[in-house]
C-alpha cells in the first residue's frame, strides 16, 4: 500500500492506541488460567491476531467483543496441538509461546514469516538441549517436545528479555519452584516486570531474589478475572514527536503509573530539544526509528546501544540510514553505535520504504509531515497500530492512499 502524507501541521487530541506489550501478556495469562476472562481494550492489531491464533490452536477459546475479548482459558500442562501456531511476524508471541508448548508432553509446530524465523532462539535451543527437551529449527518453523521440569534455569540478559518472559509464564505452573538467574547486563528489565505485573493481576507471583534471579514458586494458578489494557507508550512516542517539530498534541489514554520502558522518550525528547545529546536505548530498542528521524529533523545525537536493532522486523540502523538520507540525513553506523546528524531536510525525491517495519514506516510518517513525499509498503503500520494514518488525519495531516 501506497500513502500520500502532505506537508502539514499537526493539531489537536489523540488516543494512543492500548498496549500491545501489555496485551499479549494479559492474553496469554488469561489464556492459561483455566477459566473464563475479559480483557479489554484490545486493538485488533496483527501482532495481537498472532498470540490470539496461537492460544486457539492450544485449545483456548478467544472471541472478540468491540475492543474487548472473551478468553476462556485451559490447564496447559495438559494442552495438545489442535493446530499449527501460526505466530506470523511476531517476535512476542513466538518467543512466548515456545516455553508454553514445552509445560506439557506433547509436540508442537510453530511457524511464522521467513524475517520471524530468522530471528534468533538460540536461547531456547541451548536450553531445551540442556533440559533434554526436543527442539529442532528450520525454515519451515520450529518444533518443540515437553515436558518442561521445574528447576533452575541461566538466561542472557542481553540478548531479549522475551526469552525470559516466556519462562515466566509457564514455570509457575510446574510442579516445583524454579529460578531463573539472568546473566549481566540485563537490557530491558521493564519488559520483564511488565510480565510480572500481568502475572500479579490473575494471581500468579514472580518475585526478584537479587538483581539477577527470579524465584517462582511452583504449583500455583492463574485466576480468572477480568482486566484492562492500558496505552501504549511505545506507539505514542509517534504522536508525541509532532510537539518536537511544530504540532500541538495532546495524547491521552496514557497512565502516569505506567512502568512500561518506553515512558522514558519523553525525558529523550528533551534532550533531543535542548542539543545534540548522547541517548542510550539499550532497554528502549523499539523507540529507536523515531529517535533517530527527530533527531535528524533537530540537532543531531548519538546513540549507544544499538546493536539489538539489527534483529527487529527489519535491521532497524540500516533501514532507517537508507530513508533519512532521502530526507538529506547522514547518518554513521558502528556495531552498537548510531550517530544521526542534524540536516535541513529536503522532500525525498523517490518514495519513503517501509521495509515491512512498522516502526519505520510511522517515524518516516512523522519526518513526511514536514516536507510532504509518499511512502511504500505503509500497511506495514498494521503489526501494531492499525488506525496510524486515520490517527494523523484526525489530527489535520492531509493522508491519502494511492491506488496501484
Amino acid at each position: 500500500m501506497k500513502v500520500s502524507i502532505k506537508k502539514g501541521i499537526a493539531k489537536g487530541c489523540v488516543d494512543a492506541p492500548p498496549s500491545k506489550s501489555m496485551a499479549h501478556r494479559m492474553l496469554i495469562c488469561a489464556g492459561l488460567s483455566g477459566g473464563e476472562c475479559v480483557v479489554h481494550g484490545i486493538a485488533q492489531s496483527k501482532d495481537i491476531l498472532a498470540t490470539m491464533d496461537c492460544l486457539k490452536a492450544i485449545g483456548v477459546k478467544c472471541k472478540y467483543d468491540g475492543s474487548s475479548v472473551f478468553v476462556k482459558g485451559i490447564d496447559v500442562k495438559t494442552a495438545i496441538a489442535e493446530d499449527k501456531l501460526q505466530c506470523r511476524e511476531s517476535g512476542s508471541t513466538l518467543r512466548f509461546f515456545i516455553p508454553i508448548c514445552l509445560a506439557s508432553g506433547q509436540t508442537f509446530e510453530l511457524i511464522g514469516a521467513q524475517r520471524l524465523l530468522e530471528r534468533p532462539l538460540g536461547v531456547y535451543s541451548d536450553l531445551c538441549k540442556e533440559k533434554e527437551l526436543c527442539f529442532s529449527q528450520d525454515a519451515e518453523g520450529v518444533t518443540v517436545k515437553g515436558p518442561l521440569k521445574p528447576g533452575s534455569f541461566s538466561v542472557p540478559g542481553n540478548v531479549s528479555s522475551q526469552f525470559i518472559s516466556g519462562l515466566l509464564f509457564v514455570l509457575p505452573l510446574l510442579d516445583g519452584d524454579s529460578t531463573i538467574e539472568i546473566t549481566l547486563p540485563i537490557e530491558s528489565k521493564s519488559y520483564i516486570d511488565m510480565t510480572m505485573l500481568a502475572m500479579k493481576q490473575f494471581g500468579v507471583i514472580a518475585s526478584w531474589q537479587d538483581g539477577k534471579t527470579i524465584y517462582l514458586k511452583g504449583n500455583q494458578r492463574y485466576c480468572p478475572c477480568e482486566v484492562s489494557v492500558e496505552g501504549d507508550y511505545s506507539n505514542s512516542a509517534f504522536l508525541d514527536s509532532f510537539n518536537l517539530i511544530g504540532g500541538q498534541v495532546q495524547v491521552g489514554n496514557l497512565s502516569r503509573e505506567s512502568i512500561q520502558g518506553d515512558k522514558v522518550y519523553a525525558e529523550m525528547f528533551k534532550k533531543l530539544a535542548s542539543g545534540c545529546p548522547v541517548l542510550d536505548i539499550s532497554d528502549c530498542p523499539d523507540l529507536g526509528p523515531v529517535l533517530f528521524a527527530m533527531a535528524g529533523a533537530m540537532h543531531g545525537a548519538t546513540f549507544k546501544g544499538t546493536k539489538r536493532l539489527k534483529i527487529k522486523e527489519s535491521d532497524r540502523g540500516e533501514t532507517m540510514a537508507a530513508e533519512l538520507k532521502k530526507f538529506g540525513i547522514n547518518t554513521e553506523l558502528y556495531d552498537n553505535e548510531i550517530i544521526v546528524e542534524s540536516a535541513e531536510l529536503k522532500k525525498p525525491e523517490e518514495a519513503i520504504f517501509g521495509h515491512n517495519d512498522h516502526r519505520i514506516v510511522m517515524a518516516n510518517a512523522v519526518l513526511l509531515t514536514l516536507t510532504g513525499g509518499i511512502i511504500e509498503g505503509a500497511e506495514a503500520v498494521t503489526k501494531s497500530f492499525p488506525d496510524f494514518f486515520e490517527k494523523l488525519s484526525s489530527l489535520g495531516i492531509e493522508v491519502a492512499k494511492i491506488e496501484d
